[in-house]
Formats: C-alpha cells, structure tokens, sequence
C-alpha cells in the first residue's frame, strides 16, 4: 500500500490549521500542526515530513527564520502562506529557500493543485529507482547532472539543490544551449499555466546559480537574456 504523505502545518492560526489539517486528511494526506516555528522545528525532527505549509508571522521564531533553519536540515518542499501580498515579499520568501508562496486569503482549490504540484516534483526527486535513459548522466563542463542519484556535482563536489532547483537544472540540462523564457521554464517545470511568474522563476534561477557558478556577475553555465 501506498505510503501516506505527511504535511507540516504550521500557522499561529488555530482555525486556520483546523481547517487546513482537515481538507489535508480528505484529500489523503496526513497533517501535523506547529503553532510557531519553534514547534514546527520540533516536529521537522520527530516526524517524517514531506511538504511543510509554513506562515510568516508566528510567535517565537517567524516563518522566514524557521524557513532559513529548514533548509539547513532538509530540502523538503515548503509552500510559504502570508496575508503579506507584496510582490517584493514574494520575492524575498523564494530568495530564502521557499518552493511556493501563496497569498491569504486562498482558494483551497488553488493550494492544494500547488501542493500535488510540489509533492509530485519531491517525490519523483527522491525515487531513485526509477527507470532512466542509458545515459544517465548529463555533463557540461565542470557540471554533472546525476538522473539516476538525482544529484548535481560543480567540479566534483555535490550540490544542494531543493527539488525544484533540481528540475529546473534538469530541465536546462536536457536542452543544452537552448534559450527559454520564464514561461516557457514554468510550464515545463510547474505542469501548470503560466502567469505572471518571472520573478518566480528568476529566484529559482539566481539560487542555482548562486550554486554552480564561481561569479554569479559573469556566469558561465547560466546565463539570463533579456528582450
């Protein structure tokens, strides 16, 4: 039988964790509430989490701190929710390791398409068993692009990447030399319509090349054109 997939829900929001937590178990996950980012911490290393539901302002210890503590430990997806709607607090929530940011108030409908979207990029991540093409390595230069490990090596040593910088890599490795724009990344990447989502992608694209590249200013792997 299937494993079930398990989702940190983490708000100061009593309701709000009630509610989500419930939709979370009738859609076949199981939810685990924080009520602050202390707890959420807490429960990041008692349990085995796939997907953590994460707010920005919580007692104790705020969303982007917590966020900044999950990533030192695990690359699990993390989909920020914040009543802060601000392009530029976005920005900043994927600058620091966020997957997804979604606005309050939400449709429902809308969270839980982006959190199968995340879990089914995680998961297929982490399924190192599955069938891969004869070649599964991609290699430019002094990059290394492991399809079978799902690993990425910069001049023999492994990088970190989340799951989402590691398909976004994995999709531009396939198409070496090829240039696409945001858009196009997105559909491919996301599986979903893409609107609006330049400044999403280009986080992603900066964080990966904050990765890979020796100087980010004169990048020789991942290179942005404009017009």
């Amino acid at each position: 039988m299937e494993d079930i997939q398990t989702i940190l829900v983490a708000d100061d929001d009593k309701e709000i964790v009630r509610v989500l937590s419930r939709l979370l178990e009738l859609e076949g996950y199981r939810a685990i509430p924080a009520y602050n980012g202390m707890e959420a911490l807490e429960r990041l290393m008692e349990e085995t989490i796939h997907l953590i539901l994460l707010d920005v302002m919580m007692p104790r210890l705020d969303g982007l701190s917590t966020l900044m503590e999950v990533r030192r430990k695990k690359n699990i997806p993390v989909i920020i929710l914040s009543a802060k709607t601000e392009e530029s607090d976005k920005v900043l929530g994927l600058s620091m390791g966020a997957d997804d940011y979604v606005a309050k108030p939400f449709q429902t409908a809308e969270l839980m398409a982006r959190i199968r979207s995340q879990l089914r990029r995680y998961m297929t991540l982490g399924d190192v068993n599955r069938q891969e093409s004869r070649d599964s390595r991609i290699c430019t230069g002094g990059l290394i692009l492991d399809l079978n490990g799902k690993e990425l090596f910069v001049d023999g040593e492994k990088v970190k990447l989340t799951a989402t910088e590691y398909k976004i890599t994995e999709f531009l490795m396939h198409h070496l030399g090829q240039v696409f724009s945001a858009e196009e990344i997105y559909s491919s990447v996301w599986n979903e319509e893409a609107y609006a989502v330049e400044n999403t992608v280009m986080v992603h694209i900066r964080r990966i090349r904050e990765k890979i590249e020796i100087d980010t200013k004169n990048p020789k792997y991942l290179k942005v054109v404009w017009g």
